[in-house]
């Protein structure tokens, strides 16, 4: 599985992609991982609040629904593990993802100044 997601992140983030050993050394810091064949999201639960760290869906797969389903599975496990708020950090000029953000729910909560190699990152929350 770790093979399939470390060649699934190359393709859907190849600037910077993770190898197995860095989704490894996630699921080992707590990170719970959702993956299939076309797409995978990673998060954590921490008492009543939960992060996204990632979430990405092959290029040939995208705005089929994946992401939002994944999206929804994870809040629906956070939630039933006592998470009552979920958080995320998107970048400014990811207009995909808080396209797909806003319609979930999500709220713009604050800023990270040059958080993604110089570009701002736009802190997400939602209400569980």
């Amino acid at each position: 599985m770790l093979q399939q997601l470390e060649r699934l992140h190359a393709a859907c983030f190849p600037h910077k992609p993770w190898s197995a050993s860095d989704f490894m050394d996630l699921k080992k810091s707590g990170c719970d991982i959702i993956a299939s064949e076309n797409g995978f999201i990673v998060y954590r639960v921490v008492a009543d609040e939960a992060e996204i760290i990632t979430i990405g869906v092959a290029p040939d797969a995208r705005r089929g629904g994946v992401a939002a389903a994944m999206l929804a599975i994870a809040e629906q496990d956070a939630k039933k593990r006592g998470a009552a708020k979920m958080f995320l950090e998107v970048a400014t000029d990811n207009t995909a993802a808080r396209a797909l953000y806003c319609s979930a729910g999500y709220a713009e909560v604050g800023v990270r100044p040059k958080y993604y190699d110089g570009v701002d990152a736009i802190l997400m929350a939602r209400q569980l």
